[in-house]
């Protein structure tokens, strides 16, 4: 899941926003303003309705970045770096460079969680009892209250025993200890994930038949969606399985053909050196790497500007690529790694450009892994 647009950092974490926020935003807000608030305290104006449904999903989703944060700060202290938070639909993301390295530090990662959650539970229950005891207004009553039981709520769903929950983190912790397999004890989490968004999605169309309420259907689309991140969770730790011990070094494409950044878009475009070969190129300028140029972004530029639009102008500037030394295991690049041209992987050697690394390549080393190991299984 990419971010629509950056918020900034937050204790060294970026963190980022999907579009599909404004979707659950709106949702959360509406329901209050329109719902819950005017039927608990009726009488107040529309405005005062809709300040409150606002500024109670504002607070919703700052519990919901805490949360991932915790997981993030956590990981951190256990020697896992952490690429990014993304805020979307459903909740939110912390994207892990690399697993855990014991059970024990897994479990703390996936721990802290739900545990953040419930003290804010916990905090927003004791303050709808002080704002109570103060007589403050009935409606910022309500919110405390709302903001407290959906903390709650937050936190022991995401306890469940079921991947890619925060509780599916924590069964594959208990498995991986009991086992000593990593593997096996991801494959019994996300079993566990499917069986559990199975069982959503079937009480969820249930539910809707029954009573033709949207909530039937909300309820069926986490259980699709915890089937779905299950199974791509699966996929991933299989392939890492594969993987395992493989240096990027093995599946890159070494000595890349390079742009010098002042080259022109229009050069680019009609030079025989780059119209057929690849996606994405390195930028380079005096022998340091700057950028990936990719072919798509040359041709955004309008044809009357070619001429004088460089490659450095319309590149992916280093920072915002993902660069990886030539040991680095392969099986740590795969999470961070997303299909299109613009995520490529700079593969860099004490400064020096070495290769470039694509889903493609990660697939066709996987295929030569997986071919040589039923060779060397078969008669």
């Amino acid at each position: 899941m990419r971010a629509t647009f950056v918020l900034g950092r937050i204790a060294g974490v970026r963190v980022g926003v999907h579009w599909s926020v404004l979707l659950i935003f709106g949702i959360i807000a509406f329901g209050l303003s329109q719902g819950r608030l005017p039927e608990t305290y009726p009488g107040r104006g529309w405005a005062v309705y809709w300040a409150a449904g606002l500024c109670t999903a504002v607070i919703f989703f700052a519990s919901l970045l805490a949360h991932e944060l915790a997981h993030a700060v956590v990981a951190r202290r256990n020697g896992v770096e952490v690429d990014d938070i993304v805020l979307w639909l459903l909740g939110g993301a912390a994207r892990l460079r690399s697993e855990a390295s014991s059970p024990g530090r897994e479990l703390r990662i996936a721990g802290v969680g739900p545990l953040v959650s419930l003290l804010l539970g916990g905090l927003f229950a004791l303050a709808t009892w002080l704002l109570d005891l103060a007589s403050v207004s009935g409606v910022v009553v309500e919110m405390a209250a709302w903001l407290a039981g959906i903390n709650v709520l937050l936190a022991v769903f995401n306890a469940l025993p079921a991947a890619p929950l925060d509780g599916g983190r924590l069964l594959r912790a208990f498995l991986w200890w009991r086992t000593g397999d990593r593997l096996r004890a991801t494959a019994g989490a996300t079993a566990a994930g499917r069986v559990f968004g199975w069982l959503l999605v079937v009480l969820g169309l249930v539910a809707f038949m029954r009573t033709g309420t949207f909530g039937g259907l909300w309820l069926a689309l986490i259980g699709w969606f915890l089937i779905t991140a299950a199974t791509a969770e699966g996929r991933q730790a299989q392939l890492r399985g594969v993987l395992a011990g493989v240096p990027v070094r093995d599946a890159m494409t070494p000595e890349p053909l390079t742009v010098p950044a002042a080259t022109t878009v229009a050069d680019f475009l009609t030079g025989a050196r780059y119209r057929y070969r690849h996606l994405a190129f390195p930028v380079t300028e005096d022998g340091a790497t700057l950028g990936l140029l990719t072919t798509d972004n040359a041709r955004k530029v309008p044809q009357a500007e070619a001429n004088a639009v460089t490659v450095r102008d319309v590149m992916v500037p280093l920072s915002q690529t993902t660069v990886v030394e030539p040991d680095s295991p392969l099986a740590d690049l795969l999470p961070r790694m997303e299909p299109g041209a613009e995520h490529r992987v700079l593969v860099m050697d004490h400064g020096r450009l070495a290769g470039i690394v694509s889903l493609s390549d990660v697939s066709r080393t996987v295929t030569w892994l997986m071919d040589n190991a039923g060779r060397r299984g078969g008669p």
